[in-house]
């Protein structure tokens, strides 16, 4: 419910909303940087990502109004919600690169697979908050949050995006581990999972999926077809040098070299642009987020929001980890956009949301609750 309390305002947690504008803005400039050359000043994209970020401090601002406890009470409408949206992108999305990711609106295509990661966490941070007795979740009480993962899982994986999903799997094992569990319990999980890997690539990867992995581990291989996207990548990060070659001085972006240079890849171009100073101080602003999240999660008033922050917590860190691994070669290319820094107007709205809870949990922090 709504609470127009002093103590919010004196609680308010100005240090994420000074990191987040902090990591934004720098995002802004990059994106200015790798799209400018080649659509004239004041692009039709850089202008959009300004929008979705205005529109993003308002969904903020929004979401610290209501105690987040409410979530605990919606969580289950608004995770069949997204899962209808799921289906309706499979069954009239728009098909774009071969895929149907997104659902157009007119004014905006959604892309649902985006916000279905943090509904994942609301969902589970739900379930381990009522069902949590202290003596560790048994295996059999495992399928109920296996099985709200996998719906959505199967769903995003036939779009086909299967980087998307993947991080589904990923929300789902660290907030599991994060949580009490038996030591058969962690046992089972484990052999299950060593189980599915040679299963996983013979029999459910498709042959480009696989191809993308052995590119991975030989990127030589292919230089101009699949090895491309890491060959550039990492020749701009390499070519950043110690400071950079100057702001929209780039060869690899402002050429033309660099693919998906304002999404997947827009560290690529910061590093080039700015150097290993450069990408040492944006990594230090980002990672503080991160930081501050677990700081956030540390000192929540209860138990829901304690598993609320920390599954926000792992969404944003897995999401950089894997785009900072991709971009440097040490994992394989997947679609993987680096929040609050790439281009995309679903993953900014659904990370702004994540950091309005965050904030949210934060400023309720004082307040007496289980």
């Amino acid at each position: 419910m709504l609470r127009f309390d002093r103590r919010l305002l004196t609680n308010f947690d100005w240090i994420m909303l000074v990191a987040v504008i902090v990591v934004a803005l720098l995002g802004l400039v990059n994106l200015y940087s790798a799209t400018a050359l080649q659509q004239g000043l004041g692009t039709s994209v850089f202008i959009r990502q300004v929008a979705y970020l205005l529109v993003g401090f308002t969904v903020i601002f929004a979401i610290i109004m209501v105690d987040y406890k409410v979530l605990t009470k919606w969580n289950y409408h608004l995770y069949i919600m997204t899962i209808l949206l799921l289906v309706a992108a499979l069954v009239i999305g728009t098909d774009v690169a071969g895929t149907q990711r997104w659902i157009n609106l007119g004014f905006f295509r959604l892309q649902p697979s985006e916000p279905a990661k943090l509904m994942l966490v609301l969902t589970l941070a739900s379930y381990y908050y009522r069902k949590d007795t202290g003596a560790g979740f048994t295996f059999r009480e495992l399928l109920v949050p296996l099985g709200l993962t996998l719906l959505p899982f199967a769903l995003i994986v036939r779009q086909p995006d299967l980087g998307t999903a993947m991080m589904l799997i990923f929300i789902f094992v660290s907030m599991t581990l994060f949580v009490k569990l038996k030591w058969s319990t962690l046992l089972t999980m484990a052999g299950v999972g060593l189980s599915f890997v040679p299963l996983a690539w013979f029999f459910y990867l498709k042959p480009y999926q696989r191809q993308r992995i052995m590119t991975f581990l030989d990127p030589e291989s292919d230089p101009l077809g699949t090895g491309y996207h890491i060959a550039q990548s990492k020749i701009a990060v390499g070519s950043g040098a110690t400071f950079g070659k100057g702001y929209m001085q780039g060869t690899q972006a402002q050429l033309d070299f660099l693919p998906e240079r304002h999404t997947d890849f827009a560290f690529s171009v910061w590093a080039e642009e700015w150097g290993f100073i450069g990408s040492i101080f944006f990594l230090a602003c980002y990672f503080f987020i991160v930081l501050w999240g677990m700081n956030i999660a540390l000192t929540a008033r209860d138990k829901f929001g304690v598993l609320l922050a920390f599954g926000i917590v792992s969404l944003l860190f897995w999401q950089a980890f894997i785009n900072l691994g991709m971009v440097l070669g040490l994992l394989p290319v997947v679609g993987m956009p680096l929040p609050l820094f790439s281009y995309g107007g679903s993953s900014l709205l659904t990370t702004m949301a994540a950091i309005g809870i965050l904030m949210n949990i934060r400023m309720r922090r004082y307040m007496t609750g289980s």
